[in-house]
C-alpha cells in the first residue's frame, strides 16, 4: 500500500506534522489528496523560535512535509490492510488473435501492406 493511500484514511485523526522548514503543525485531518496535500482543522502551528499560532483550518502542500506523528491509539493493523481492488490482467484467451506484434500500420511506424522487411535498395539481391 502506498503511504498516501494510508494517509487518506486518517480523516478526523489528530496528528502532528513537522515541515521541512522546521515548523510544527498540530491539528485534525479533514482530508489528504494524492499529492499528499493535507487539510487540517483546529490547528496549532509553531514556527521555529516563535510563539504558537491557532488557526481554524490549514492546508499543507504535500512536498513540504518532513514527517507525520500519528496518535498512539491508531489501529495500524486495520488501516494498513490494502482494500483497493487489484487490476485484472488479461486472460490467455483475450491475448490470442491480435496479430504478430509489431508497431501497427504505416501511419504508426510499421511496414504497412507489402512493405517487406528490407531497406529500400532496389529490387533485391537477385535470388
Amino acid at each position: 500500500m502506498k503511504l498516501v493511500r494510508f494517509l487518506m484514511k486518517l480523516n478526523n485523526e489528530t496528528v502532528t506534522i513537522e515541515l521541512k522548514n522546521g515548523c510544527i503543525v498540530h491539528g485534525t485531518i479533514t482530508g489528504v489528496d494524492m499529492q499528499m496535500n493535507t487539510h487540517l482543522k483546529t490547528v496549532k502551528m509553531t514556527m521555529r523560535n516563535r510563539d504558537p499560532t491557532t488557526l481554524d483550518s490549514l492546508s499543507i502542500r504535500g512536498n513540504t512535509v518532513r514527517y507525520f506523528v500519528l496518535p498512539d491509539a491508531l489501529p495500524l493493523d486495520t488501516l494498513l490492510v490494502d482494500d483497493a481492488p487489484k487490476p485484472k490482467g488479461r486472460k490467455k484467451e483475450d491475448a490470442r488473435g491480435r496479430g504478430r506484434g509489431g508497431r501497427g500500420g504505416p501511419d504508426r511506424g510499421g511496414r504497412g501492406r507489402g512493405g517487406g522487411r528490407g531497406g529500400g535498395r532496389g529490387r533485391g539481391r537477385g535470388f
